[in-house]
């Protein structure tokens, strides 16, 4: 499996598991499958194999609501069964609406109050550090996530310890909630700020895998200082009537013209070699 064919399963998945529940944030999945594929498939040093090795790499998804993506990933690298995906935020299911490793091979922490996973994930690389490990631990954030001061203060923390083993994924989608990130909190100049709290910073299109790859590949190597990589991405990415429309953070793609619709409009996107796992013909 390549990244493109898993970035495709992971938003069919998120399809599925949001209509199903009728939970949320599927626009929030679809904006980051693509960063979460590269990562999984082609970067991180992680495996249903090696989850005991202190030395494998870590991922932490700070925004937690988008918790599908991290599942569909990991179910469809063998971590977990993927017909387990279908009781998603369903009552009974361990696979709850924000990402959580109760239970859940391959999820370090559980997540959700924004702010708080990219700290925990600071602190998995101060340990790297002082421990001598070699492990790399990724954090992905959302652009709105950043209004929160605790990043901020993980921020000037990194930089203190000169962390360069912690790499910051931004989803930068351009929107949080119920508005645009510039009508609730602008964050403009955005990479200059990071670059002053002394980062490195990477601006790259959130959905081309080569420049995620690239990015990514460097940013685990960086000798100096810690990394954050922008990837500036489209919220509902692939279904033409969620992709900038801030309803959608809320919404689940309702039986009928909804769900039809988005089935067609991926099936038309759909890599070769890649089958639907929900074998739905429309």
């Amino acid at each position: 499996m390549n990244s493109k064919q898993l970035a495709w399963l992971i938003k069919r998945h998120g399809i599925e598991m949001t209509h199903l529940s009728h939970g949320s944030h599927i626009a929030s999945i679809l904006s980051v499958s693509d960063v979460v594929a590269v990562l999984y498939n082609d970067v991180a040093n992680i495996s249903p194999q090696n989850l005991n090795d202190e030395n494998r790499d870590r991922i932490v998804l700070s925004k937690g609501h988008a918790g599908g993506a991290i599942y569909a990933a990991l179910a469809e690298k063998g971590f977990f069964d993927r017909e387990e995906l279908k009781t998603h935020y369903q009552d009974g299911s361990r696979l709850s609406g924000h990402v959580s490793h109760k239970g859940i091979p391959g999820v370090e922490v559980s997540t959700g109050s924004l702010g708080h996973g990219v700290c925990m994930a600071a602190g998995m690389a101060l340990n790297a550090k002082l421990e001598n490990k070699d492990y790399c631990t990724f954090a992905i954030v959302g652009d709105g996530e950043c209004d929160e001061g605790s990043v901020w203060e993980m921020a000037l923390f990194a930089n203190q310890f000169k962390l360069n083993k912690l790499v910051v994924i931004v989803d930068s989608n351009k929107m949080q909630s119920l508005d645009y990130c510039e009508n609730t909190l602008a964050l403009a100049p955005f990479a200059e700020k990071w670059k002053s709290f002394g980062w490195n910073v990477l601006d790259i299109d959130g959905h081309d895998h080569d420049q995620i790859r690239e990015a990514l590949i460097t940013a685990k190597n960086s000798e100096d200082k810690p990394t954050v990589i922008i990837a500036n991405t489209v919220k509902g990415k692939g279904i033409s009537f969620m992709e900038f429309n801030i309803l959608w953070h809320y919404r689940f793609p309702h039986e009928g013209e909804e769900y039809d619709t988005a089935i067609k409009e991926l099936n038309a996107i759909k890599p070769e070699g890649v089958e639907d796992p929900y074998e739905v013909i429309r």
